[in-house]
């Protein structure tokens, strides 16, 4: 394992980190708001580190993908942990647990909360909540692949420990090229659902939080209501940009090069747009009784289904008052989530397809024993390895499930609530049901199950893996090992 490699990015993250609190800090002068000094504090402390940290070049920076997985799980870790200390400075969150859980949430853009009342927060710490969430979205490790000097062909391995789907390529033959595009097509997508915001009148603070919320798919409202208060208009704004920021971004980089063919025919994109449209047109249906009026039932309907596909969060009305029927088609498409190569979480769409197709083809192999058929996604063979993985992922993702929701229900909550919980923090999702459904909070849990979830949620972020691999006693091995060696070659011994 190469450490020194893992301790350099581990520094520039940092001191990301770092320049990204000076932003609440210009917030706090524009509003007089003296909290902007515990983030100056924050900032500071945080960027030495990460300068002691990153000082140092190391001199081989090749690294394979198990020094990926380890530098993006650590990563995440250090984001939370240093993130959650402006929370504690100022005072607005005294608590370690629910300042780490806080901020766990807002990185891994899941979007569960343990405030019971947000209005009170500060506008510094607001938009520190939301800005997490766009650093998040896209990823701190493709943001620093597109901005750092790391040499070497091995940059790939980070992308693939950190971004979402079963597979990743590139869009360019340098990952940072292809790291920048994406960046350009995510902080575009921002700035157009910001200025419509403006357009329908949104305040310039609340449309900045909600862009950028929207954007990681991550789900902090700066309102107790979450978007309730706001307009159908500006409902309709963010519904439907949840929806795009969930669309495999490689579809916007086809259409921004006019490559429109292969755009349309991403049969990923494709049913994840079936999804939407019929899980609106039964739930539209369904609530229609309860609302007032077709617009009014479809409204609520797209944009608590763009919220919960995307694994967004945010929330127009307590659907937890809906029929039993439109309550389960919510928590399907929970499992079901966002397209690969998004920002949202979920198992992905690829993945459910890649599952299906795996299903029929064994049933077909009972009818037909010696016919050879191979799975096809877009209309391409897929390898092997990746239906094993996908096959992998999907065993693996139910086994932390059922683990988790034996561990929560120790607290005593009922089934709904444990259930939803960790759904709603292993997909990245945000709300559940019940007690913590979109009109409560995690806020009653004890430390023990925050501690279970803040598990999930950066689990279900990095796909899992990259953080399992941190517990694997091999990899430890391995270290301790090229440390011992490291060590007798400064002493000169053989």
């Amino acid at each position: 394992m190469n450490g020194p490699v893992i301790r350099y990015i581990l520094g520039y993250v940092l001191k990301l980190e770092a320049a990204l609190m000076l932003f609440p800090c210009i917030t706090a002068v524009c509003y007089g708001e003296g909290e902007g000094f515990s983030y100056l504090a924050a900032a500071i402390g945080t960027f030495l580190l990460g300068f002691l940290m990153s000082h140092k070049k190391p001199k081989n920076f090749v690294f394979y993908l198990k020094d990926g997985c380890v530098a993006t799980a650590l990563s995440w870790i250090f984001l939370s942990i240093f993130g959650a200390v402006p929370f504690l400075l100022t005072g607005e969150i005294p608590a370690v647990e629910d300042a780490l859980f806080e901020t766990v949430s807002g990185f891994t853009t899941t979007g569960a909360s343990i405030l019971n009342d947000v209005e009170a927060l500060s506008h510094t710490s607001l938009l520190w909540r939301s800005l997490t969430h766009w650093i998040g979205g896209m990823g701190v490790l493709v943001f620093l692949l597109a901005i750092i000097p790391l040499s070497g062909g091995s940059n790939i391995n980070l992308m693939r420990a950190e971004s979402p789907g079963p597979s990743v390529g590139k869009l360019y033959p340098k990952v940072k090229n292809t790291a920048r595009i994406l960046y350009i097509i995510y902080f575009g997508m921002t700035i157009i659902q910001f200025i419509l915001l403006l357009i329908g009148h949104m305040p310039l603070f609340d449309s900045i939080c909600t862009s950028i919320g929207t954007a990681g798919t991550g789900g902090f409202g700066i309102k107790n209501d979450s978007l309730a208060s706001y307009s159908p208009y500006i409902q309709w704004v963010t519904a439907i940009f949840m929806i795009l920021f969930a669309v495999n971004f490689n579809a916007y980089y086809y259409i921004l090069y006019r490559k429109f063919k292969q755009a349309f025919q991403m049969e990923e994109v494709r049913c994840y747009f079936i999804i939407i449209l019929a899980a609106t047109a039964f739930i539209t249906w369904n609530i229609l009784p309860l609302s007032d009026g077709l617009f009014d039932a479809l409204t609520q309907s797209i944009f608590q289904i763009g919220s919960l596909v995307s694994s967004t969060g945010f929330s127009s009305t307590n659907y937890d008052t809906w029929p039993y029927a439109s309550k389960t088609i919510l928590v399907l498409i929970m499992f079901i989530g966002a397209c690969a190569g998004s920002t949202g979480g979920g198992i992905k769409v690829s993945r459910i397809i890649l599952l299906l197709k795996t299903m029929l083809k064994e049933l077909n192999s009972y009818i037909h024993p010696k016919s050879i058929k191979k799975i096809k996604l877009e209309k391409k063979p897929v390898e092997h390895e990746v239906v094993r993985s996908t096959n992998v992922y999907f065993i693996t993702f139910m086994l932390i499930f059922a683990v988790s929701v034996f561990l929560i229900s120790l607290e005593g909550e009922d089934l709904v609530t444990n259930f939803t919980a960790v759904i709603a923090t292993l997909n990245n999702m945000g709300p559940g049901l019940s007690k913590v459904g979109p009109s409560a909070n995690f806020s009653h849990l004890n430390a023990f199950s925050k501690a279970v979830l803040m598990f999930d949620m950066i689990a279900g972020r990095l796909e899992l893996f990259p953080l399992l691999i941190l517990f694997h006693p091999a990899l430890w091995k391995d270290f301790y090992c090229a440390r011992k060696t490291a060590w007798k070659r400064r002493r000169g011994e053989k």
